[in-house]
């Protein structure tokens, strides 16, 4: 769960990166950085907390270039250090390579005792440096860059999205699963642009080209982009997690409205929860767009009983389960005439842990509800995910171990409805052989030790295969 962009133009991109990381701050509030090329030399800046704590007028002004990568993160793989802020520098045999990731590898640690057995030496913990230390040998050892990420692709795996700069040339290349999300525009005014979601490109005034293909590697000049499909498989998995909660709901994923998938969750919800009440409320902002759902088909009015702090980051992807309770407090405050001896249904996108849900349900009781009826715009969460979400044991995860009448209980709910999985399934639009779903059915799209697996066929493309403009 990070963002990531890369922009290459006809004009200086420091400023513009910086919006599109603005916009993509809901995947990761933990770092972020910006690395540009200019005329040679690779500028680098990056640090701790949001972007508008991070970047000022003069450090961007310092960021001279017409290339640029940049990323925001929240750690999955690799610790909260400050060696793993992205993007990662290197230089070697005459060559500059910036590489930002989002996703998450399930084979980083046997990549990395390979090559260090080849003497590369690891400074950072973190799997996108793995990445970047296949490309550099593949690059070393006299291979094109097309041909490095060919070889680059068939040896990692997991879910992936790069975005990577060498000698001032952008490169960028999506997981032949397509988990995580990446789509490519254009600048009127010459240039493109990369990035995980489509709401970066409307804050820098790009228009949306289309989603980058699964398995498929872009080069990118100022005036033209490079195609080459370097794998394919036979069916994609796109992470069904980016239309219940991760994703902007302003965004468009691989061709989808975000918001109108939450929409049609709420209202498919409706009619499978049934509850009476007085008024139809969101937990904000991520449970906004499927209450509005909910409240049309339901007849139910909608009556915001929380108002969000916007000035408090997304308390789900916060680094520890303390911070997380400390953060729902100060980040919502009911309205109490809209609660007070009121019948009220809460609107969510998941449960996770469960304390989120507990805490704000003993808030909104705090002051008067009569009743809380929490409806989910997810079935339950009952496993771990590998691929880049912070879902890392079982034990965590509240609904692996108790019933959704256990957990409704716990949370001290008047009654749970979760959406049926073939309600969601249906919303989205896709078919389920086209979502990866392991959170919710324990059923991986990829191999991973000692995890149940579906078979998706994926098949290598010819590397020196002519690359399509």
């Amino acid at each position: 769960m990070c963002g990531i962009a890369g922009i290459i133009a006809n004009f200086e991109v420091s400023g513009f990166l910086c919006w599109a990381l603005h916009t993509l701050q809901h995947r990761g509030q933990e770092s972020g950085g910006i690395s540009t090329y200019n005329s040679g030399t690779v500028h680098k800046y990056k640090g701790y907390g949001l972007v508008s704590a991070i970047f000022t007028n003069d450090t961007l002004s310092a960021l001279a270039g017409k290339t640029g990568i940049g990323h925001v993160r929240y750690p999955t793989t690799g610790g909260s250090e400050q060696e793993n802020i992205q993007p990662f520098n290197f230089m070697f045999r005459g060559h500059s390579l910036s590489i930002v990731h989002n996703g998450n590898l399930v084979n980083t640690d046997e990549l990395r005792y390979e090559y260090e057995g080849r003497g590369h030496i690891f400074s950072t913990t973190s799997d996108t440096e793995v990445i970047a230390a296949i490309l550099a040998n593949e690059i070393i050892h006299d291979q094109t860059v097309d041909a490095a990420i060919s070889f680059c692709m068939q040896r990692i795996c997991g879910s992936y999205a790069v975005i990577f700069m060498l000698d001032g040339a952008l490169y960028t290349f999506r997981d032949p699963l397509g988990i995580k999300p990446l789509c490519l525009g254009w600048f009127k005014d010459g240039g493109y642009i990369v990035a995980s979601e489509s709401v970066a490109l409307d804050a820098v005034g790009a228009k949306l080209i289309r989603d980058v293909a699964p398995g498929e590697s872009l080069r990118l000049r100022a005036g033209k982009v490079y195609s080459r499909q370097v794998m394919s498989a036979s069916s994609p998995a796109h992470c069904v997690f980016e239309y219940i909660y991760f994703a902007r709901a302003d965004s468009v994923i691989d061709g989808i409205s975000v918001y109108d998938v939450r929409q049609k969750i709420g209202a498919l919800l409706a009619k499978e929860a049934a509850v009476t009440a007085d008024i139809t409320s969101p937990i904000p902002d991520s449970g906004t767009a499927a209450a509005t759902g909910y409240a049309a088909a339901s007849g139910i009015p909608f009556r915001e009983a929380l108002i969000k702090n916007r000035y408090t980051g997304r308390t789900f992807i916060m680094p520890t389960q303390a911070k997380r309770e400390m953060a729902v407090r100060m980040k919502l405050n009911p309205v109490r005439g809209h609660i007070t001896g009121k019948s009220v249904i809460l609107v969510d996108d998941s449960i996770v842990r469960g304390t989120t849900s507990r805490r704000i349900i003993a808030i909104v009781r705090e002051f008067g509800a009569k009743e809380v009826h929490l409806c989910i715009a997810s079935p339950p969460v009952i496993a771990p995910c590998y691929l880049g979400t912070d879902f890392p044991t079982r034990e965590e995860l509240i609904s692996h171990h108790k019933s959704v009448e256990e957990v409704r209980k716990a949370v001290k709910a008047t009654s749970l409805t979760h959406i049926s999985f073939e309600g969601l399934v249906k919303a989205i639009g896709l078919p389920c052989s086209h979502l990866c779903t392991g959170c919710l059915t324990g059923v991986y799209p990829l191999a991973i030790p000692g995890e149940e697996r579906e078979l998706r066929d994926i098949e290598r493309i010819d590397p020196y295969k002519n690359m399509e403009a």
